[in-house]
């Protein structure tokens, strides 16, 4: 499918993308500041980026698509963080990040076969659940484990890592907390260990989706280059947001902006 053809079937065109009054701008690059926060601090930052792209008339897909677009820095910038941690385990990686791949793909793909009106009767439900994934998020924490140097990989792992990339790559709000979930349940090692593999994952899942959303011509380019120095600036704010904002005050702004938004979608 060309991009225009994908473009026409989303309900906009590349001069609609294009629209954007400075208050909206403003407004977008203020909901990237919070979102690189918010990532920083406690995650789940997609559900504003996702919000504020809708609220000001991006179609869901092509809202969906344009979040996944500004996230990657942030993905990448917290793998480089990780990085020492990173080189121990790489080889054993490269098996999920096959899986995040392949799954991603399908995902990706998947949303492009839906228009608007079918992608918008199924974003209420996805809020709700991935926001109630998200507040469940401190229980599902994998608990520190022996065995930092076992080996990374595993048939079960791979299936694992596959479904949530499919996740990853339709939708991705929640998709961190989830991973890190089904990482503690088919790796070994600390919370560090996980962490530091599940921001590597993210990389490749965000980077196939994207690669699968550019050639289908539905990411609102003007919109995300304004995002995306925002999420830059939040992210680095957030280590200063972090030692004088409780985390618990943070999730409380997260559930609560999943709330209004799948209500928002279910008022529609």
């Amino acid at each position: 499918m060309s991009a225009e053809g994908s473009l026409h079937r989303m309900g906009c065109s590349r001069g609609g993308h294009a629209r954007m009054t400075i208050l909206e701008g403003f407004l977008l690059f203020l909901s990237g500041v919070l979102t690189g926060m918010i990532n920083a601090v406690a995650g789940g930052g997609t559900f504003l980026s996702f919000g504020a792209l809708t609220l000001i008339g991006v179609p869901p897909v092509v809202a969906n698509a344009t979040s996944s677009v500004t996230q990657l820095p942030g993905y990448v910038t917290s793998t480089l963080a990780y990085w020492e941690d990173f080189k121990l385990f790489w080889r054993g990686a490269l098996a999920l990040a096959a899986a995040s791949i392949l799954g991603a793909l399908a995902g990706a793909w998947i949303l492009l076969q839906l228009d608007n009106p079918e992608f918008r009767a199924l974003v209420p439900w996805l809020l709700i659940a991935a926001t109630a994934m998200f507040a469940a998020g401190p229980y599902l924490k994998p608990a520190p484990k022996p065995g930092k140097k076992a080996s990374v990989g595993g048939v079960f792992a791979f299936v694992m890592q596959f479904a949530t990339a499919i996740y990853g790559g339709f939708f991705g709000a929640g998709m961190g907390v989830m991973m890190l979930a089904t990482l503690g349940l088919s790796q070994n090692g600390d919370y560090h260990r996980l962490n530091a593999l599940k921001n590597m994952l993210s990389v490749v899942i965000a980077a196939v989706a994207i690669v699968v959303f550019v050639s289908g011509g539905v990411v609102a380019w003007p919109q995300a280059l304004v995002m995306i120095p925002g999420v830059a600036v939040g992210g680095w704010s957030g280590v200063w947001v972090a030692r004088r904002v409780p985390q618990t005050v943070m999730r409380g702004v997260v559930i609560a902006v999943g709330l209004f938004l799948a209500a928002y979608y279910f008022w529609r």
